[in-house]
């Protein structure tokens, strides 16, 4: 199949990567004519160009930009594709992607990957990102089951752990499990930034080891990306944010009052149920 990829960074690199071994034919538009030279460079496409017209004859388009980007460049597509031809994203909030998409091409899929590192660009681009992660896809009652099942074909070589939902459901529930996480992770480094005594400020930084790696990884990560999760996914992502603050605002109140008791049975449960979101 002929595949183009609109964005080749960290996303799109990737999965050029991937189809290309799969002997997909992979056509790569970046804005930058250095992107380009480097994703041939590397074999991570076989063609690129910084021009849309570069994909006129590709069966499945990936849009791997920005969520602001994505429409305004499914609307510059437009002239360049035959009405056959299948376009997806990769874009973290879905419900504004589909709204803005799915009237301007009728063979339109949203998708999600749940995959990603803390790097960006082209030189990032791995092989096996997707592996093992889930993948997510959001047709619409208007969206053609044959682009449907092309893309989940295609995304199923890809990983086995692939769902299918509608945009909504998919916004609340990445609200919790991935931008939820990006502020809270955020929002500590900034914290701990707050400490007033230099001395402890730096020996906090000193003694930091996998604990605060692992909670502020995704919070030290690309800042566009966080801005576009909350710009696009703002309701759910206040919804999820102001639960945390209820539960934050009870954990206080536990430790004002001393209540060991109560703050173990928490701790348990919290223990017991983090398996159900490590499946």
């Amino acid at each position: 199949m002929d595949i183009g990829i609109v964005g080749l960074g960290l996303i799109g690199g990737s999965l050029a990567l991937d189809l290309r071994t799969m002997g997909h034919q992979i056509w790569g538009v970046s804005r930058q004519e250095r992107t380009c030279q480097l994703a041939l460079e590397g074999g991570v496409v076989d063609y690129a160009s910084i021009d849309l017209k570069l994909l006129a004859k590709v069966d499945l388009v990936f849009i791997c930009t920005p969520i602001a980007a994505i429409a305004p460049v499914v609307q510059q597509l437009i002239p360049h594709l035959s009405p056959e031809t299948i376009l997806t994203d990769v874009g973290s909030v879905k419900q504004a992607v589909v709204e803005q998409v799915a009237p301007l091409w009728s063979n339109f899929v949203g998708g999600h990957p749940m995959s990603g590192t803390a790097d960006s660009g082209i030189e990032a681009a791995q092989s096996n990102l997707f592996a093992g992660n889930p993948y997510v896809l959001t047709p619409v009652e208007t969206t053609p089951a044959t682009a449907v099942k092309i893309v989940e074909e295609i995304v199923r070589s890809l990983t086995n752990k692939v769902y299918l939902c509608c945009p909504q459901e998919h916004d609340q529930a990445v609200a919790w499990i991935s931008h939820l996480p990006v502020m809270v992770s955020a929002n500590l480094i900034d914290a701990c930034m707050g400490e007033t005594d230099p001395g402890v400020l730096k020996l906090a930084q000193l003694l930091s080891s996998s604990g605060f790696r692992d909670t502020s990884r995704v919070g030290g990560g690309n800042p566009e990306l966080g801005v576009m999760m909350a710009r696009y996914n703002q309701e759910a992502l206040l919804r999820s944010l102001t639960s945390y603050r209820h539960n934050l605002d009870q954990l206080i109140e536990l430790l004002k009052h001393q209540d060991w008791q109560t703050l173990d049975a928490k701790l348990q449960q919290t223990q017991s149920q983090r398996p159900e979101f490590l499946c």
